[in-house]
């Protein structure tokens, strides 16, 4: 009996089965049109191709805009992320998962965006400020996955990101968001090059913040070996806005090597057949569930959402 040739072919018909079963939502992707179907492809990338690095992405794409001192300025004074972290991050979160999880133009996503709009529209925010936050939403998530994910993203997922964000910066009444997609990166890459310094309200909100991710994902003792890992994971550039120490590149080797190696992971595993949907996930700020109209600080505070 030949059982190390049987073994190996055990090993691969299951590696097969896998890989087919890997790739059911990659070919429903590869078969859609990403001008008129790019709210589904972003859809299928959130809650079934890469539902942990969207999360984490969309996490630091607003960690970057902290960088900017106009834009942490404008929330340290507001008060709210000071405040209130937790609920503003709650907030925040659900606002964008109604929106990647119903689309833009459904009842539940016009009324996210109009509360989005209520909210911004009781401070003087410059367009271009919104342009870059705007911006992040498209390519922190791409990079992320380019870097970590089980595969990078193929052409139909970059240019459907880049529409629909593109889309519901239109219904925001952000101006002179550029149609091309190399533009808009263009402006993300020079924005940051041009805007990204330190201040002491960029300090003051990032370590709000960093504590605040920290908090919800592991226990306070294991905090300074947490903060030197966020550290590891921030570009030289935002180390710097920030007043964060620049780690050592062994360090940041170390961290970026092990979300690599989860991504090579989950290349081995079968697609997921359930979707995650960040909308349902149970939240301490809303233990009984929650109305969009209600998300964001209460109307008659001077808080910023």
């Amino acid at each position: 009996m030949n059982l190390g040739g049987n073994w190996a072919e055990m090993m691969r018909r299951g590696k097969k089965f896998i890989q087919a079963r890997r790739n059911n939502h990659l070919q429903d992707i590869r078969g859609r049109d990403p001008v008129s179907d790019h709210c589904a492809i972003v859809f299928l990338d959130a809650a079934y191709e890469f539902p942990f690095e969207i999360a984490r992405a969309l996490e630091f794409a607003l960690f970057r805009s902290y960088a900017v001192p106009r834009i942490s300025g404008l929330l340290r004074k507001s008060g709210e992320l000071m405040n209130n972290a937790r609920k503003r991050y709650d907030d925040t979160d659900l606002i964008l998962s109604e929106l990647i999880e119903n689309g833009y133009d459904s009842e539940r996503g016009m009324a996210a965006i109009a509360n989005m709009n209520q909210q911004h529209s009781r401070y003087p925010i410059h367009n271009d400020d919104y342009l870059y936050v705007l911006s992040t939403f498209v390519f922190e998530p791409i990079r992320w996955i380019d870097r970590f994910g089980h595969r990078a993203m193929i052409e139909q997922e970059r240019l459907s990101w880049f529409l629909f964000w593109r889309a519901v910066g239109e219904r925001m009444g952000i101006h002179n968001i550029p149609e091309k997609y190399g533009d808009f990166e263009d402006y993300n890459i020079c924005y940051e090059r041009d805007k990204f310094r330190f201040s002491r309200s960029n300090h003051t909100i990032a370590t709000k913040t960093r504590d605040l991710l920290l908090e919800m994902y592991i226990p306070r003792v294991l905090f300074p070996i947490g903060r030197l890992a966020v550290y590891a994971m921030l570009d030289e550039s935002m180390s710097r806005a920030f007043g964060f120490p620049v780690q050592r590149p062994t360090l940041r080797l170390i961290i970026r090597r092990l979300l690599y190696l989860r991504g090579k992971l989950v290349r081995c595993l079968p697609a997921r057949q359930k979707p995650v949907l960040r909308t349902q996930k149970q939240r301490p700020t809303y233990p009984e569930g929650y109305c969009i109209k209600d998300l964001g600080p209460d109307h008659t505070d001077n808080s910023f959402l």
